[in-house]
């Protein structure tokens, strides 16, 4: 493993180490999940609870990774659905998410509100439930934490930059895609590297868990540097540990706007389509999801939510178009 770089005091260096402290701010404010509008795994549904009689999720085909359950007759009306019933009755909607991917899932440091593009999506499912966003609990977890919260019956919903994947269908559901994303890199300002090929040598931090990390096996002059979250690799990179981040490129400008002397560079090494997940067995909260998505996408409020949060990528594009059509267990589409 190749040592540490000695620590230079550059202005540049000097700088960026300023920037630190916003980093650790962040990092910190995304690991409470006691606040007010935060929940605990006490607080989520019990496995007996979110235990429906709608069929169980069918092994994933990998035919259209992105394929997900259609909304049913009912579409987004809650009266017809039994699983988005139980969560009315409840009176909230459990969601997990980032606290520290800023424009996607952050905390407001003036208003402690956790706000971004994913937030916009999970607000609009409990808009559908409730008549309002204000019935959303939070989960705040980690990427390494998504799977089990959902196997584990923790939460109803997770919106986290959550890439689909087909090993993934094998352990919980998705909704059809909301947001087409891709792997790149962020480097310092005044690297000379165009893209990740350049990298060889170097350390390059990712989180650990991720099919981020996982793909840079793909790259074997790379060392790669595993943390618990994305600011996590974002305070390494500031302090000089790491040479670089790679993630998906919502993750990696939020990082630029963040840090004035860092960069996103080079073409996508991947496609990341983003979905909510749900629990494996709760088919019929993903028809209601897919529903509501539809009715997001076609009325302008995730052309909106885009503009808000994402308009540093550029125009909005055209909302991924939903496919449907996987088959439950039992036989149900």
């Amino acid at each position: 493993m190749r040592a540490g770089p000695a620590v230079v005091t550059t202005p540049r260096r000097a700088a960026r180490a300023a920037a630190v402290v916003a980093g650790l701010a962040l990092a910190l404010a995304g690991c409470t999940a006691t606040e007010p509008g935060d929940v605990g795994a006490t607080d989520a549904p019990s496995a007996e609870a979110a235990a429906t009689s709608a069929p169980a999720a069918a092994p994933a085909t990998c035919t259209d990774l992105t394929q997900s359950y259609a909304p049913g007759e009912s579409g987004a009306d809650v009266e017809g659905n039994a699983s988005v019933r139980r969560i009315r009755d409840r009176g909230a909607l459990i969601v997990g998410v980032s606290a520290d991917t800023l424009l996607m899932g952050s905390r407001n440091p003036i208003t402690g509100a956790i706000e971004g593009f994913d937030v916009d999506m999970a607000a609009a499912v409990s808009t559908a439930i409730f008549g309002d966003p204000d019935h959303l609990q939070f989960r705040v977890i980690t990427s390494g934490q998504r799977l089990d919260v959902l196997k584990r019956h923790e939460v109803d919903l997770v919106a986290r930059a959550f890439s689909i994947t087909c090993d993934r269908w094998t352990e919980i559901a998705f909704s059809a895609e909301y947001f087409h994303a891709g792997q790149k890199v962020l480097v310092p300002l005044d690297s000379d590297a165009r893209d990740i090929d350049d990298l060889d040598g170097m350390r390059v931090c990712a989180p650990e868990g991720t099919t981020t990390i996982a793909r840079l096996a793909d790259y074997p002059g790379i060392e790669a540097v595993g943390a618990q979250t994305h600011t996590g690799c974002l305070v390494l990179f500031q302090q000089g540990k790491v040479d670089a981040i790679t993630g998906d490129d919502t993750i990696l400008a939020g990082f630029a706007a963040q840090d004035p002397y860092a960069k996103v560079i080079g073409k996508a090494i991947s496609d990341e389509p983003y979905g909510i997940g749900v629990a494996a067995d709760d088919v019929e909260l993903v028809r209601f999801v897919n529903a509501v998505l539809d009715e997001v996408k076609a009325d302008g409020r995730w052309a909106a939510s885009y503009e808000r949060w994402l308009g540093a990528l550029g125009d909005a594009p055209e909302p991924p178009e939903s496919v449907y059509g996987r088959t439950a267990r039992g036989g149900s589409s």
